[in-house]
């Protein structure tokens, strides 16, 4: 992939931070629910119930929701981006619910913090899927103190290599392939085009992460409720119900 990726995912989420900011006044004010089925904290487990006196990041933190739950946890919190439309949300939201977050504009590949500044990380989505793993897990190794914690949500490999080229909604044939597989180019598909994401094969991760240093607590594939048949972004429920759409990972840094 020799697109920059950093570039175009700017403009892509820039060109459409209005459309988000409506599901960011109403997530600010909920309970955490995660992924695109909205799944409960006490069933998807991202968050621990205190983060008091920790210190914080939110790695893509788009309208900031996340930055928020954190803070109504106890967390000293800290949210970047790349976009600054969705920023201006975010901060927009903070100052609608007296929330005291930071939100810095920059990039979650190398975001310029000092070594080792942070507790706890986290991106649902965000960095996870549109930045590079080989870069910015490394950048969160680096944020991190010996014991925190990193826990992100992103893209499961089959809802990639199950997703037609043209980018129509996910079915059951496989049309990439898995081994080699990198992540997908959706800036040119026919439907719904957006931007570059980044993904990798399970053995792939876990060699990422060993090389890293971090060590693996758990992990999670995350399928459709049975309750829910409606689609969600490109992913009919009716799939999901069968097969993950969506991973998570949860990271130790050694203490």
């Amino acid at each position: 992939m020799t697109k920059d990726h950093v570039s175009i995912n700017r403009d892509v989420w820039n060109d459409d931070a209005s459309n988000w900011v409506a599901m960011g006044e109403r997530l600010w004010v909920s309970d955490p629910q995660w992924g695109i089925w909205g799944l409960p904290n006490t069933s998807l487990a991202l968050l621990p119930e205190t983060l008091d006196g920790k210190d914080a990041i939110e790695l893509g933190c788009g309208t900031g929701y996340v930055s928020a739950w954190m803070a109504r946890r106890g967390a000293r919190a800290t949210g970047i981006d790349i976009s600054r439309g969705q920023l201006e949300t975010a901060r927009t939201l903070a100052g609608q619910h007296s929330a005291d977050i930071t939100f810095i504009e920059g990039d979650a590949e190398a975001t310029g913090l000092p070594d080792a500044s942070f507790d706890f990380a986290i991106s649902e989505y965000g960095a996870a899927i549109w930045c590079r793993p080989e870069v910015w897990l490394r950048e969160a190794w680096r944020l991190l103190r010996p014991g925190g914690q990193l826990v992100f949500l992103g893209n499961h490999p089959l809802s990639i290599i199950c997703t037609p080229l043209n980018g129509a909604p996910c079915d059951r044939t496989l049309h990439r392939p898995y081994r080699g597989m990198w992540g997908a180019d959706w800036t040119e598909v026919e439907i719904d085009p957006s931007g570059v994401c980044f993904n990798l094969t399970f053995a792939d991760w876990l060699a990422l992460f060993r090389e890293i240093g971090f060590v693996v607590r758990d992990y999670k594939e995350v399928c459709a409720p049975k309750d829910m048949t409606e689609m969600r972004c490109w992913v009919p429920a009716e799939w999901a119900h069968d097969y993950p759409n969506e991973q998570v990972w949860w990271l130790e840094k050694p203490a």
